[in-house]
């Protein structure tokens, strides 16, 4: 076998092995696992949320956080704005008001999400610690469903589970990001039922105080990622409660999606940097589970450049090859008829993920190449939702 050939077709098993190997060896290996028995557990938790001009939703997330079946006096929220200007705060101390257990941070100066969680961090007195969003809204009985799962010593992390939701946006959007989502959360309950979750839904878990480390903001990470792998590389284990719901809506338009892309994609990989460590781990599980689910396809749009220019170069060499030409091609083409139909507001399923797909790859890219020419700011506009 030529050196060529052993390239292409080692690039072709890492595409296949980050989007079905690897997914499918995971969930048999969690199957050997079995559910924990935990007994009833409510602590002090405190509860930290980050907000940027959120009026539209922060009154109904303080509302749903009010009506959590669990002892409120065992609870704090707090809530930093950062330097909102539409009403956000009048709102915010409206609430203030109403709750004790609700203190208001107002800062007058923009500092990012992480910013406003590094200084909320200074005002937890509680063991357990958790973080959601402005517009995540939990199930009634999400935080006692997530944080019983402390009452075991060797976990550090708990992620709940999120659904989007999408019956308030048009139809024809946002669709296939839910259906990405759903497989995401397939792989996060494998992982999680090994205790080596690889990053947390962002609107819905929570850490032990303990573990909490000061989110780096000379240079812009994922904050929720951050944490996550903080904790695992403390050795501790993250898990995740399938029973914990929060819910969020998708984003509006799939343009919107890309943008967010390319903002996590570019934090993504600057977080990758300050846990390189996890990557070479005496825990074989959570480097094969790092590498396998988030590295390898970080890199994809690389690997599928690779895997073209290797088959165009090399189309005539045999059969194989050029099928596998003729294969990216067509998919391709579908990816762009999907793109036209998007503008035009016409989804069918056979053009729109493959389009969903590739919107996503370029996304990673665009954000590879804000991370390495340093493009990435921690400072950024809500998604509209």
């Amino acid at each position: 076998m030529y050196m060529w050939e052993i390239i292409l077709f080692a690039f072709i098993y890492l595409f296949i092995h980050t989007y079905f190997v690897y997914p499918i060896c995971i969930h048999y290996l969690a199957l050997f696992k079995s559910k924990p028995n935990l007994p009833e557990y409510l602590p002090q938790i405190t509860i930290l949320i980050a907000a940027y001009n959120e009026e539209k939703v922060i009154e109904r997330r303080i509302r749903n956080l009010a009506i959590q079946d669990y002892d409120h006096s065992k609870i704090e929220v707090l809530v930093g704005s950062d330097n909102s200007n539409d009403n956000t705060n009048r709102i915010l101390h409206k609430l203030q008001s109403e709750y004790d257990w609700l203190k208001v941070f107002i800062y007058n100066e923009r500092s990012g999400k992480a910013g406003v969680l590094n200084k909320l961090f200074e005002h937890v007195s509680n063991e357990i610690v958790l973080f959601t969003d402005a517009n995540t809204e939990f199930d009634k009985d999400c935080i006692k469903n997530l944080v019983v799962y402390f009452s075991d010593i060797s976990i550090g992390g708990v992620s709940g589970r999120l659904i989007l939701e999408d019956e308030n946006v048009d139809k024809k959007e946002g669709i296939e990001e839910k259906s990405y989502w759903e497989y995401e959360t397939f792989i996060k309950r494998a992982e999680g039922k090994l205790g080596i979750l690889i990053g947390a839904n962002g609107g819905v878990f929570a850490i032990r105080k303990k573990y909490l480390e000061k989110i780096p903001i000379s240079k812009a990470v994922t904050d929720d990622f951050f944490l996550s792998l903080n904790v695992l590389k403390n050795k501790m284990k993250f898990v995740y409660a399938d029973n914990a719901v929060g819910r969020e809506s998708v984003a509006k338009s799939v343009k919107q999606e890309f943008n967010r892309k390319v903002r996590f994609a570019a934090t993504n990989y600057q977080t990758m940097i300050f846990f390189i460590q996890l990557l070479f781990s005496k825990n074989l599980l959570v480097s094969y589970a790092f590498w396998s689910h988030k590295v390898i396809r970080w890199f994809v749009p690389q690997i599928l450049l690779i895997i073209f220019l290797l088959s165009l170069i090399y189309f005539h060499e045999n059969s194989t090859v050029k099928f596998l030409l003729y294969l990216q091609s067509f998919f391709y083409l579908f990816s762009l008829i999907g793109f036209v139909l998007s503008l035009l507001k016409i989804r069918l399923k056979i053009f729109s993920l493959p389009n969903f797909f590739m919107i996503s790859n370029i996304a990673l890219a665009v954000g590879f190449i804000k991370f390495l020419f340093k493009k990435n700011s921690v400072v950024w506009e809500t998604t509209v939702r």
